[in-house]
């Protein structure tokens, strides 16, 4: 692949790659796909009707790794996507998004990706999604990703999204259906700045009789900026749900947080918690005790606690 300085500097921080990816990988720059390969078991191809990919993978398929970056290097790309997944009965396979865009001109980069999965009967999902920002232009770094995702009978998905730094304006929405003995965790990890704002809505409808969710959601949020998360678990039958999400908040930033339960049957067990504060001072002096600077301790607890 010819990739430039700035190109292996996004692929690094949104997808931890230093060179050419082992298995299955498609990479997207700047609106178009620039590298792609199948494996024997898993099936990368374009879609006909609009932007984006399929990719199926066997049934059976254990220990296997699926890389689908996105970069965006041009100020003013608008960008538009739409990736779907089928992970095949009794698969164990993991899946490396992500999106880094770098800004240096005037004029707003955006990227919106939709990305639908069907976890079949039996299998598993591990999939893993990074945003990061950066370039000293004016114009804004946008993202919206939106994620719809099905859970089969005894399928088993665990979701970790992550935003780093630098995105200026993001709306995350997350749309989940379990099924029977299905299990589904999210674990959404953000981090906000400067006038920053960013919003995730997370929706999630336990259909099946032993089903359960587990939603983890931490969040640092500094200088000005804005974050707004809500989540619904919407248990329909005998099932178990948590929502957990606390939040540092810093500066003059501000947060709010509005976890959701919803039962339409008595032997649905649905609970959530929610936190927000500052660094406790404790904290900070303990580690200063210990010769980091005030800034090196903030550093070290945000690190420990977006971890």
């Amino acid at each position: 692949m010819a990739l430039n300085v700035i190109d292996r500097k996004l692929l690094e921080a949104v997808a931890d790659l230093h060179g050419t990816p082992a298995g299955a990988y498609n990479i997207r720059k700047d609106g178009a796909g620039i590298e792609r390969r199948s494996t024997a078991n898993i099936e990368i191809r374009t879609k006909t009707d609009q932007p984006g990919i399929d990719v199926l993978v066997k049934p059976g398929t254990k220990n296997e790794s699926i890389h689908i970056p996105v970069l965006l290097t041009q100020s003013g790309l608008q960008d538009l996507v739409y990736n779907s997944f089928e992970i095949g009965e009794e698969a164990d396979v993991l899946i490396v998004a992500g999106c880094g865009i770098h800004n240096n001109g005037a004029a707003d980069s955006r990227h919106d990706g939709i990305h639908t999965f069907i976890v079949r009967k039996g299998a598993r999902l591990r999939y893993v999604e990074k945003h990061f920002g950066d370039g000293g232009g004016s114009g804004l770094r946008l993202l919206n990703p939106k994620t719809v995702i099905t859970v089969e009978e005894a399928g088993s998905a665990e979701l970790e999204l992550v935003q780093i730094r630098g995105v200026d304006d993001t709306r995350r929405d997350t749309e989940a259906t379990v099924h029977q003995r299905g299990t589904l965790k999210i674990v959404e990890r953000l981090l906000t700045h400067g006038a920053q704002r960013a919003e995730s809505e997370i929706t999630i409808t336990l259909l099946g009789v032993d089903s359960s969710t587990q939603v983890i959601a931490r969040s640092v949020a500094q200088d000005t900026s804005f974050q707004e998360f809500r989540a619904l678990v919407n248990g329909r039958e005998r099932c178990r749900g948590h929502v957990e999400c606390d939040s540092i908040i810093m500066d003059q930033a501000q947060i709010s947080a509005a976890p959701r339960l919803y039962a339409g049957h008595a032997d649905a067990e649905l609970t959530h918690e929610a936190a927000i504060g500052k660094i406790a001072g404790d904290q900070l002096l303990k580690l200063m005790s210990l010769g980091l600077t005030e800034q090196q301790a903030v550093d070290t607890i945000l690190t420990g606690f977006l971890r």
